[in-house]
């Protein structure tokens, strides 16, 4: 029989499943992109053209049309469906592109770059980044369709797709995204076995052509996605320094605070500087948040009115004293469409792009424009009550916005019993307030990063205020959410402020003013409570982190600027004396970097654990082996001769040792008898067991001498074991081959190592 006749042609006709998990896998790869733009109606236009164009090759592939043609229509399905989205009043009945149209598009793709060279992200999509996005994707899909479909080359498409999913990753760095790389990787294994399926289909398979590698190769990679997903969370994460990496879209915001996911970024570099003539740097406010839905806590938008138009005037009660001051930022590394100002600010000047402020909170933000590498000023009015007068405002905002005051459903008991104990036998709101500061920022509560994640209660909203209060260790965002809601629980108007701590001096002046240097760590969430005739009150609840709030008593006298002479506690009294024991010892202070973030000591258990699950894993190669090398010797010694070779052949390939299909049994005992070190007595056992075996009726392998195989396949292996270096005896042992190489296989052929070859 000829070649010609022994080997079919692989038939390259349409494949339904296939072409379903090109199209699943590309739209896998796409869902990262959801961290740099905003959902929208641009994913249903996206998902709407990956699906049009690969159901129009797979219908083209049904008719046998050759290549160019199927791309070509593709192409068509492509232009027409962009122009019913977006080229509708210039095309001839609103599907047909027409010079008009064509001329539309420069500008719609101007405009998308100024949205991302400008924008922070998220990008809320506008109709021209829309338009980039949907166009994008569908010949990303095309090409896709060619690669898989046409060429039949899945594992370079596969390299195209992780690339186009890691660049969101790489331009908003943040938390690995476990949902999107599982599907992914599921899509990308699955192209791999249903081509490989679909190849081994056309052909008419041999005793000596490859059994299962596809299955094999499937199966490796199934293991190897869960043991990222299991072993990567217990790696130790290294903090980057300041400068260091890729960072191409710098630092960003994300206001949304979703508790146990936010503010921890591993990513440490200088993100602005701060100049002020006040007396002491103040916090500088990004977004305020006041609706709480129970999970999440949700930036406040709307209502906002041109920057240019002006800031109103503070409006608190006459006798209620006001200072001026005048802040200075410079942005250093920062993009983000909300801008950190001092609070609360009446004007704002020295911006580029158009900027508008939100009244209710005096915020600054802007819908096409960054904050990165302004410099502007903030003037601010800042109210400076007495004592006497904030203890006698009650916490209130006349008609209060609900989403100020709303409480979520089913509040856990803790947050309501706790509530109400601490702030006991106190007779004013402001009272009840401090007493709630004082409580969080006493000995009783920790600030810790790590904190959450060890006692597993990165949950979100309720249930993680309800951990956050059992555990007392957590960070700001914990502290300031927890707080917000205590208040409200108590029936005073609240809302939780993300933005920067004050920084540390960098030792320079400007103007008589000293420049203070703020770091991305220093993004810190705050709670605010309003008072009737004041304003919204800052507090500080997070332990070991800035300022408590305080207000003096009116029989302290103040200076020209309006600045207290002596500090007060918030009840009136002088501050305590500093604690002379050195940081970090029992009873001394908690030990604070420069970035004002408590600075944990270096615990090597994370390390250790991981450490233990690597060799674990490690061992698991050579556990499985040992596992199978006693089945077959078990199997031997009841008499099968195929068992007692196999292992012999196993064995020969665990330590690197070629087992080719065209060798017969005689000719591979005779190379590992010169060549490797096997027992001659032993190997010739092997060699008549399965010789005899071989021949006998109906393909019985029983051989009638089973104890004797048994002995010969062990003693084969030691003395074989005995003769190899120690490189090769350590891999048989750790890394066996025979694992994912069967004998006889394509894989068997001579070509894995040097030993194979003597």
């Amino acid at each position: 029989m000829s070649s010609r006749e022994a080997v079919a042609p692989v038939r390259r006709g349409p494949d339904v499943a296939l072409t379903i998990g090109a199209a699943l896998t590309l739209l896998a790869a796409l869902i990262p992109l959801l961290r740099v733009v905003a959902p929208g109606w641009w994913f249903a236009g996206t998902l709407l053209m990956v699906a049009l164009i690969f159901a129009a090759g797979y219908v083209a592939r049904r008719f046998a049309l050759p290549a160019v043609a199927v791309t070509l229509i593709e192409a068509g399905v492509w232009l027409v469906l962009l122009t019913l989205m977006f080229g509708r009043s210039t095309a001839l009945l609103g599907v047909i592109p027409t010079p008009a149209t064509f001329r539309s598009v420069p500008p719609l793709l101007e405009a998308a770059a100024q949205e991302i060279a400008l924008g922070a992200a998220p990008l809320a999509a506008g109709v021209p980044l829309s338009f980039m996005t949907i166009a994008a994707v569908g010949v990303l899909a095309m090409v896709i369709d060619h690669v898989v479909l046409t060429a039949r080359m899945p594992l370079l498409a596969a390299v195209g797709l992780i690339a186009v999913s890691l660049i969101p990753a790489i331009a908003v760095p943040g938390e690995v995204e476990v949902t999107s790389f599982v599907l992914l990787a599921a899509g990308i294994l699955f192209l791999l076995r249903a081509e490989t399926r679909t190849r081994e289909a056309g052909r008419v398979q041999s005793s000596t052509a490859p059994s299962g590698v596809s299955a094999v190769a499937s199966g490796i990679g199934a293991i190897a996605v869960v043991v990222a997903i299991a072993a990567t969370p217990l790696l130790p994460v290294a903090e980057a320094q300041p400068g260091a990496g890729f960072a191409p879209r710098g630092n960003s915001i994300d206001p949304s605070l979703e508790l146990g996911s936010d503010l921890r970024q591993p990513r440490e570099s200088e993100v602005l500087r701060v100049r002020t003539d006040a007396s002491t740097t103040p916090y500088l406010r990004a977004a305020t948040l006041s609706e709480f839905t129970g999970r999440v806590w949700l930036p406040d938008v709307g209502g906002t009115t041109p920057l240019e138009d002006g800031l109103e005037e503070v409006d608190v009660n006459d006798d209620v004293r006001v200072t001026e001051y005048t802040t200075s930022v410079e942005i250093v590394d920062l993009t983000s469409r909300w801008l950190p100002i001092s609070y609360p600010a009446v004007q704002v000047d020295g911006l580029e792009g158009t900027w508008a402020a939100m009244m209710e909170n005096r915020t600054v933000v802007s819908e096409e424009f960054a904050s990165n590498r302004q410099t502007y000023e903030v003037v601010t009015h800042l109210p400076r009550p007495t004592l006497e007068q904030v203890r006698g405002a009650e916490a209130g905002l006349g008609i209060a916005p609900d989403h100020t005051k709303s409480v979520p459903a089913q509040v856990p008991a803790i947050v309501v019993d706790l509530a109400r104990q601490v702030t006991a036998g106190t007779t004013t709101d402001y009272d009840a307030l401090v007493a709630l500061q004082r409580w969080f920022r006493g000995g009783e509560f920790t600030y810790s990063l790590d904190a959450p994640v060890d006692d597993s209660f990165d949950g979100t909203g309720l249930q993680a205020m309800a951990e956050f209060l059992e555990v007392k260790s957590g960070y700001c965002v914990h502290f300031a959410s927890t707080f917000a809601l205590m208040a409200r629980v108590l029936e005073m108007p609240s809302r939780v402020v993300v933005g920067y701590l004050p920084g540390t001096s960098t030792g320079e002046s400007v103007d008589g003013e000293t420049v203070f240097s703020v770091m991305s760590s220093q993004l810190h969430a705050w709670p605010e409570v309003h008072f009737e005739g004041i304003g919204w009150v800052p507090f500080e609840p997070t332990t070991g982190l800035g300022v408590p709030t305080t207000f003096a008593p009116a029989s302290v006298p103040v200076t020209p600027d309006g600045t207290d002479v002596e500090p007060q506690n918030a009840d009136g009294a002088t501050p305590a004396p500093t604690s002379s024991i050195p940081p970090g010892e029992p009873g001394g202070p908690p030990l604070v970097g420069s970035s004002g973030v408590e600075a944990a000591p270096f615990d090597p258990l994370p390390i250790l654990a991981a450490a233990l699950v690597i060799a674990l894993l490690l061992a698991v190669p050579g556990v499985f082996r040992e596992v199978r090398r006693r089945t077959q010797i078990a199997a031997a010694r009841a008499g099968d001769a195929g068992a007692a070779w196999r292992e012999l052949q196993e064995t020969a390939l665990d330590m690197g040792i070629a087992v080719p299909a065209s060798e017969s049994p005689r000719a591979l005992g005779k190379r590992l008898v010169s060549a490797h070190g096997a027992p001659p007595d032993a190997v010739a056992a092997l060699v008549e067991g399965i010789e005899r075996s071989s021949y006998a009726r109906n393909g019985n392998h029983q051989f009638g001498h089973g104890p004797q195989l048994a002995d010969a396949a062990i003693a084969a292996r030691v003395g074989m074991m005995t003769a190899a270096d120690g490189r090769h005896r350590l891999l048989a042992i750790a890394a066996p081959r025979s694992l994912l190489i069967r004998p006889g296989s394509v894989y068997a052929d001579g070509s894995m190592t040097p030993a194979a070859s003597r």
